[in-house]
């Protein structure tokens, strides 16, 4: 099973960190369209993570993911990450997520993907937030250390449900391989632009369970700017040093100039469903149960 997600809140934060470029917007939109034209060329259903702030600032988004038949999912109201936040603020953001993004798709949102994958073992009482808020599924798990987020010792990259004090998801974890001896991802972002595409391919073949994720940034040929340590720190929350943005710079432009055709390659020769297809294809009653 090969679930295919994508991560979207691009014009949203080209609106509130660089006040809206023309020249942006429209390379999203390009970008946007190509990748829902060639879904549609394959009969390719898949899962959108969208922050609720495009649904009241770029509806248009929202309404064209619904109308071409995919799943809109929740992916925060701003796109913060939810190790920054409280219990109340995180209630807070998803319930005007999920409302602003079910008023525009008209569809009921029930998966979820948190920012930079930043549901940790430090913030285990974000599953019961998002359950409250009518969440079933979940995106989140990034099962080892990363920047921002990673649930270091998650002890699968499998389909799961996760508790934790009551409630319960049904967990997406993401998927790991070893590269020269490290457990890293390999199906999406910045991993899906490093690595070469046979090695990427021949691990999905191999593995009964593959979830893909990817980011409209990520398939734009383009040269992303190296940021001022005001810039920095802004969208990352963290000290500006050089060191961090200069790793972020090569992490942010490597691989990004064929990663279209890759993705299209991808697509071309495997099958995938949505989170929500998914739902159908797991036997739920047999899949191991974690408690956080």
């Amino acid at each position: 099973m090969n679930i295919l997600t994508f991560d979207i809140e691009e014009w949203y934060l080209e609106k509130i960190l660089h006040g809206g470029r023309a020249f942006k917007y429209q390379a999203y939109d390009e970008s946007f369209a190509k990748v829902l034209d060639e879904l549609d060329r394959l009969g390719i259903k898949a899962t959108f993570f969208c922050v609720g702030k495009l649904a009241t600032d770029f509806p248009q988004v929202i309404r064209e993911i619904a109308r071409r038949g995919h799943e809109v999912g929740c992916h925060s109201n701003e796109h913060a990450w939810l190790n920054k936040m409280t219990e109340e603020e995180l209630r807070r953001d998803t319930t005007e997520a999920v409302k602003a993004l079910e008023d525009v798709s008209g569809q009921k949102v029930v998966s979820f993907r948190a920012p930079a994958f930043s549901i940790t073992t430090e913030n285990k009482w974000a599953v019961n937030v998002l359950a409250d808020c009518g969440i079933e599924s979940d995106a989140s798990i990034f099962p080892t250390s990363r920047d921002f987020g990673g649930y270091k010792g998650f002890p699968q990259d499998t389909p799961c449900i996760i508790r934790h004090e009551g409630a319960t998801l049904k967990e997406y974890p993401i998927c790991l391989t070893s590269v020269f001896g490290k457990q890293m991802a390999y199906s999406g972002g910045g991993y899906f632009r490093l690595l070469p595409y046979w090695l990427v391919a021949r691990t999905i073949r191999q593995r009964a369970y593959n979830i893909c994720y990817f980011h409209l940034n990520d398939l734009i040929q383009q040269k992303i700017a190296f940021k001022s340590k005001a810039e920095y720190e802004e969208y990352f929350k963290e000290p500006g040093t050089l060191k961090n943005r200069v790793l972020r710079y090569v992490k942010s432009n490597i691989g990004t100039g064929d990663a279209y055709g890759k993705l299209q390659r991808l697509l071309s020769e495997h099958q995938f469903v949505s989170v929500r297809e998914a739902e159908r294809l797991v036997d739920w009653g047999k899949v191991n149960k974690i408690n956080l």
